[in-house]
């Protein structure tokens, strides 16, 4: 497992970004807009290919988010994320957002902080039992 990034979310875009980089000293790493969902997300790193920072900017928020709302989760790869998530549910974990599609899937913490798995490299075909599964209460 690769720790991979912490998701934030933002209300002031420039604002954080300023943060982040003019005064923490990160980089972007990259952007990636949204239009369907009207979201922004911009990740910031000590330097590229080192663990990022994402942050989440979603365009019609007008109000501060709640304390504990704004912090979002924190991310891993996985060699083979049906194996991984298979291992958790032996384990007693479960799968919240289950990986369906290969690649992606969420679990909470006992204190109810999200971690995201992602599948390193390209996506795994889809199989079952994952594409059955249905989400389970909010990651």
């Amino acid at each position: 497992m690769k720790f991979l990034h912490t998701m934030v979310r933002v209300t002031d875009l420039d604002q954080s970004i300023d943060f982040f980089t003019n005064k923490l000293g990160l980089v972007e790493t990259r952007r990636k807009e949204y239009e369907d969902g009207r979201f922004t997300l911009v990740y910031l790193a000590t330097e590229p290919g080192e663990p990022e920072v994402e942050l989440t900017y979603n365009w019609d928020q007008k109000t501060a988010y709640s304390e504990g709302r704004n912090f979002g989760h924190l991310a891993f790869s996985v060699e083979n994320i049906y194996d991984y998530c298979q291992k958790l549910m032996d384990n007693g974990v479960t799968i919240l957002r289950p990986p369906r599609d290969g690649y992606m899937a969420f679990i909470r913490t006992p204190d109810q902080i999200s971690i995201e798995f992602l599948q390193t490299g390209e996506k795994l075909p889809p199989r079952e039992p994952w594409i059955s599964m249905e989400n389970k209460g909010s990651w």
